[in-house]
């Protein structure tokens, strides 16, 4: 790892509570603020926490250290909570409070107190306050009656209103709050980025941002690490670090301008928590762990204490990253600095060496989470159980099963597939069918879970079993195309064809449509079982259905047609395609102009070519191969070679066959500077192959270069045993280059090798036989005597040769 976590300063000093200020953040010049109609027009409105700004020293609202803004405690605390909380603020705020809660109008309810109220306690009020119109009604109240209402009380409402999305609204708020001169501060802004950004408007929330900084606000640490978030919730990972180091550098030339190191800045500035932990986490999405880790060693030498969502943030970062050995530094400086972990600690953990294969360390910390009066949740019960699933392991996740029925914990679908899964992997299929009743008797299974389970079962060929479930999901209200899917994809693959069409063909009855998975799954099934006769009129179904965006369900039908060699069928799915406007790709063309070069109809081929030209489309190395095979059947080398340099100059580059083809094309034109070329780029890189070296030894035995044929015969030889094309190519080069013992060698290991000997070698032989005086009619008969007689017409030509030739009898063994 970057940064050893153990130097990571064990005797610093912690200082809880240190926050310190960051170094002032200088800003543009301030401008004049744009009027409340101008500013409607441009800017989008904000929702959002922001920092309240108290008189009272005493009571401040209470940070949250996960959102970076301070807020009151969440409305969903218990009734007991929240009274004492009221309770705690004294005077006779719990009375007032008590009293909104009763009565409905808000002068009835407020008029005992309507003379005496401070700035803090109408404050508090609408802090109070659990809903958005409430508050705007009690607000609406005090502005009615001439109460006085500063920055604090319209932050207040910019937060509600902007939580509930309430954006005209905010809108409002905010003109009026201009129109009355009420200042916006930072925590104003703070508040509309904030609550923009979570409201899904980043735009907007990036408008409020310009602003304040136009209006030279200076942001606070609270409103950088909002800004930062924003950034980070979009996965704009660098424009965060970026507006980090900005903000830290707290000058003009560093707003312009980051060209230094910046990763040292603020070197002895120290950020609370909240700050560092943001930071962690963002460096940690984008994948920078060293910056991460940094940051984390900073955080220790300024004195910040880690929180606990510290420690899960860094677990997490190092675990992801492989980095296991700081991981359990990490769970020992967590133990040194009392840092209690929680459930989600132990969840990060379970979760990571589970994904590393450690499935005792998972279990070990799933343990330890117990005994350290930690209750595990759903979420560490549905890591363990995924994980004991994947790995066949029964008995664990029975166990884990138990527990939770114990504690009568949800089991979620998804478990619930997983599972059914485990126990079909495993084998057990009667205890998998088991475990699915569980949930289908129970009657709250959804369409998703039955197609899961279905699934299953047909991927591992257990048709019938993807049957009876399919059969129990019909009892179902909720029947949906998704079963059904999954269901033919079943039929697919167990290779039950009719079955897959009667089922899709019952689909109507049932009141389910067809999709275009439907369509396309069947469609597939068919062809690849080379039945693409009962494919197309489904294929014609879907087009009338608009269910066909592409040209890919027509390219399978064609393709299948083409591999059996049914080609008029297959030129009609083209031309029906080209009729209901559909435009082929590259790959439909590389399959019709292939399969028409293989029959030996060049015309059609090359029409084909002409076709996709006038399409525009843009050649690939599909299409060039299929041209080079197309025009070494034709002899074009002009156009093999225009083909092979765009393969060349492609990024996979030419393949073994096109190679051949050229260097066929060259040996036929006897250009051995170019054959040679590929040749030795084909050796070079591992491809040349028995054809390769067969085309090679006949261009040089054609232009009577035998020294240089002798040299490659001996190469193939290297490659292992000979075929019958090698053996014959290299007697018949033997027997015309004059080298009789090497002829008669290559001659017996044929004929010990039971390989044939065809008629090109015989005749070699013959000419051999020639040269050495033997009579035309002697050579004749040999030949009628092979034909009549393969046995004996090779043990007589061997005899001839041996006579003749003065070499050894043949070994009859």
């Amino acid at each position: 790892m970057f940064v050893k976590l153990q130097l990571l300063y064990p005797h610093t000093p912690l200082l809880a509570n240190a926050n310190a200020n960051a170094n002032a953040f200088l800003l543009p010049e301030k401008t004049e603020q744009v009027s409340p109609t101008r500013r409607k027009q441009r800017l989008p409105l904000h929702n959002g926490t922001v920092k309240q700004e108290t008189h009272s020293k005493k009571r401040r609202p209470e940070k949250n250290p996960e959102e970076g803004v301070p807020r009151k405690s969440k409305p969903e605390k218990s009734h007991t909570k929240c009274s004492t909380k009221r309770v705690s603020y004294g005077g006779c705020i719990p009375a007032i409070l008590e009293a909104l809660d009763a009565v409905l109008g808000v002068d009835e309810a407020l008029g005992p107190w309507e003379e005496r109220l401070s700035n803090k306690e109408r404050s508090i009020i609408l802090k109070e306050q659990l809903r958005w119109d409430r508050a705007l009604e009690i607000f609406e109240w005090f502005n009615k009656k001439g109460h006085e209402l500063n920055t604090i009380h319209y932050n207040i409402m910019l937060r509600s209103l902007g939580r509930a999305r309430q954006w005209r609204r905010v809108e409002s708020l905010w003109n009026e709050m201009n129109a009355r001169g009420i200042a916006a501060t930072c925590s104003t802004y703070g508040t509309l980025i904030d609550v923009y950004s979570k409201g899904g408007r980043r735009d907007d929330a990036l408008s409020w941002l310009d602003m304040m900084l136009g209006q030279g606000v200076q942001p606070d640490e609270v409103t950088m690490v909002i800004v930062v978030q924003l950034y980070k919730k979009a996965g704009e990972f660098q424009k965060a670090e970026e507006f980090f180091k900005k903000w830290s550098l707290g000058n003009d030339n560093a707003m312009a301008t980051l060209e230094l190191d910046e990763r040292v800045v603020c070197a002895n500035a120290s950020f609370g928590s909240h700050t560092y932990n943001t930071l962690i986490d963002t460096y940690g999405k984008a994948g920078q762990l060293k910056e991460a880790s940094e940051t984390f060693a900073k955080m220790l030498k300024q004195g910040v204490a880690p929180t606990t969502v510290t420690f899960n943030t860094m677990i997490n970062i190092c675990g992801n990253h492989g980095q296991l050995e700081e991981v359990s530094l990490l769970v020992r400086k967590m133990e040194e600095l009392r840092c209690s972990p929680n459930t989600r600690t132990y969840n990060i953990l379970i979760s990571l060496y589970a994904k590393h294969d450690d499935i005792g360390m998972a279990t070990k910390y799933f343990e330890i989470m117990k005994e350290a009066c930690l209750e595990p949740d759903l979420v560490s019960y549905r890591t363990l159980l995924y994980a004991y699933s994947i790995r066949k392991m029964v008995g664990e996740a029975e166990e884990l099963v138990k527990e939770m029925d114990e504690r009568r914990l949800e089991i979620d679908q998804y478990t619930q597939s997983a599972l059914t899964r485990m126990y079909i992997k495993a084998g057990m299929l009667d205890q998998s069918l088991l475990w699915f009743l569980r949930f289908h008797v129970a009657g709250n299974m959804t369409s998703e879970c039955y197609a899961a389970s279905i699934d299953a079962y047909g991927e591992h060929g257990h048709t019938l079993e993807a049957e009876k479930v399919f059969i129990w999901s019909q009892k179902q209200k909720n029947l949906s195309v998704l079963e059904f899917n999954v269901m033919i994809k079943a039929y697919g693959i167990g290779k039950c064809y009719e079955k897959a069409c009667q089922l899709f063909d019952s689909m109507e009855q049932h009141g389910v449509v067809a999709d275009r998975c439907s369509y396309t799954s069947l469609i597939q099934i068919l062809t690849t079982s080379d039945q693409p006769h009962m494919a197309k009129p489904y294929l014609k179904k879907m087009q009338e259905a608009g269910l066909v965006s592409d040209c890919i369900p027509y390219c399978v039908v064609i393709c299948s047609f083409a591999k059996l060699g049914q080609l008029e069928m297959a030129e009609d799915i083209y031309w029906e395609m080209i009729r209901h406007g559909v435009q082929p790709d590259v790959i439909v063309y590389s399959i019709l102009i292939n399969v028409f070069s293989d029959a030996g109809r060049v015309k059609e081929a090359i029409s084909y070519v002409d076709e996709m030209k006038k399409a525009g489309l843009p050649g690939n190395t599909v299409i060039y191969n299929s041209l080079i095979k197309l025009y070494a059947k034709i002899d074009n080398l002009e156009k093999a070679q225009e083909a092979y340099k765009l393969l060349q100059l492609s990024e996979e580059g030419p393949n073994v066959y096109s190679s051949n083809c050229m260097i066929d094309l060259y040996v036929k034109q006897s250009m051995v500077g170019q054959a040679k070329q590929i040749f030795d780029t084909l050796k070079k890189n591992g491809g040349a192959n028995e054809f390769t070296f067969a085309m090679m030894l006949c261009l040089y035995k054609k232009i009577e270069r035998f020294d240089e044929a002798i040299q490659i015969a001996k190469q193939i030889r290297k490659l292992g045993p000979l075929t019958e094309l090698s053996y014959n190519n290299v007697l018949d080069l033997y027997a015309i280059a004059g080298r009789p013992k090497e002829a008669i060698e290559t001659f017996k290991e044929m004929v010990r090798a039971s390989i044939q000997v065809n008629d090109c070698s015989l005749r070699s032989l013959g000419n051999l036989l020639l040269r050495y005086g033997v009579s035309r009619l002697a050579v004749g008969k040999l030949e009628a005597l092979v034909k009549k007689d393969a046995s004996n017409g090779l043990q007589a030509w061997m005899l001839a040769l041996s006579s003749v030739l003065e070499v050894d009898d043949y070994d009859h063994d």
